[in-house]
């Protein structure tokens, strides 16, 4: 029993680390369940092929790292001997993204029992457990996710009754989460009706001889449909570009145009901390080719501002219809650039 104290130590760091941690990030909490295919060590004398279930609380702490409560059974059987092992224990798993696709590495301890009938090789030990593995989830829906992972189990089983000091144990499994609560989404804008664009400015010449001055530039703001320029959530600029390539052609044409600043906008979906990166690394990726179309870099400036300032409002339920629907959301904007428009 003595191993087992490892227990409520590592259930008190949990939740210590998801009262400090989930300062700025702290969605719901979820329960889950998975089945999985065991390789179980033969040195337990009941083969090396069983089977188990496995149960879950988990909690997101921050945006890459989520720690999980977890007890499983693992059952083996070969010809009347068999073999069984239950664990209880904590891991922490570090998550490389929180979109549709979660794939994320997966540490933890854990104390085991480990049991057996099988013959010279019978026994029952309780004995401390470290896991690592991988794993992957997929977001089905705003509260369900499905979760597939492949982790190695080594236990130390000294002081027992089987003879041998180290098992190892391997697990593969699926199954599913679901989260308690819906992710928080901000109050978002009713309707936007964009303003109407500034009417050409006329300037009429002096009768000769005099010189006429020539007008002076008139501001603008152009926006850039992010679905023209990247894929959904991608910083990576498709090719061709002809809009981009007008734009550069004319900052070109006249050097006196500086401080043109570059926005870039996401949609809702995902974390603000996310989507503000999304969007800045969008702006730096207008920036770099315009600046590799021949615009001096010091004449731009690329700034991103995440989901602010949506233009349309979505409710729909489907994912896939989600995105299409907040399309308009996803953009570029350049501002204090002009394209000269001139009356004869």
């Amino acid at each position: 029993m003595t191993n087992l104290r490892i227990i409520p130590a590592a259930l008190a760091c949990l939740f210590c680390a998801s009262n400090s941690m989930a300062q700025d990030y702290n969605p719901s909490w979820y329960i889950g369940g998975s089945i999985h295919a065991a390789e179980t060590d033969e040195s337990f004398g009941a083969g090396n092929r069983g089977y188990g279930v496995d149960l879950r609380l988990g909690k997101p702490l921050s945006e890459n790292w989520d720690a999980q409560i977890n007890t499983n059974y693992t059952r083996a059987t070969d010809n009347g001997r068999r073999y069984q092992q239950n664990a209880l224990g904590v891991d922490l798993l570090y998550l490389f993204s929180r979109s549709t696709v979660r794939p994320y590495l997966v540490m933890g301890i854990a104390a085991n029992r480990d049991r057996s009938n099988a013959g010279f090789k019978s026994g029952d030990s309780t004995a401390p457990a470290a896991s690592a593995g991988v794993g992957v989830q997929f977001a089905l829906n705003d509260q369900w996710s499905a979760q597939a992972e492949w982790r190695k189990v080594h236990g130390y089983l000294h002081g027992n009754d089987f003879g041998f000091s180290q098992a190892s144990n391997s697990h593969l499994s699926v199954g599913l989460n679901y989260s308690f609560d819906k992710p928080k989404v901000a109050a978002r804008a009713a309707s936007y009706t964009p303003p109407p664009p500034p009417e050409p400015v006329v300037v009429q010449a002096p009768p000769p001889p005099a010189p006429v001055a020539p007008p002076p530039p008139v501001y603008q703001k152009i926006t850039l449909s992010a679905t023209e320029l990247f894929a959904f959530n991608s910083a990576v600029l498709s090719t061709p570009q002809p809009k981009l390539d007008d734009i550069a052609m004319a900052l070109n044409a006249n050097t006196q145009i500086n401080q043109v600043v570059i926005t870039g906008y996401a949609d809702r979906i995902g974390s603000a901390k996310y989507n503000l990166n999304l969007s800045e690394r969008r702006a730096n990726s207008v920036k770099s080719y315009l600046n590799n179309k021949g615009v001096d870099a010091q004449r731009l400036n690329a700034i991103g501002k995440g989901e602010s300032n949506p233009v349309v409002v979505c409710n729909n339920k489907k994912r896939a219809d989600l995105i299409t629907c907040l399309e308009p959301n996803r953009r570029v904007e350049i501002e204090q650039f002009t394209v000269e428009q001139r009356v004869k």
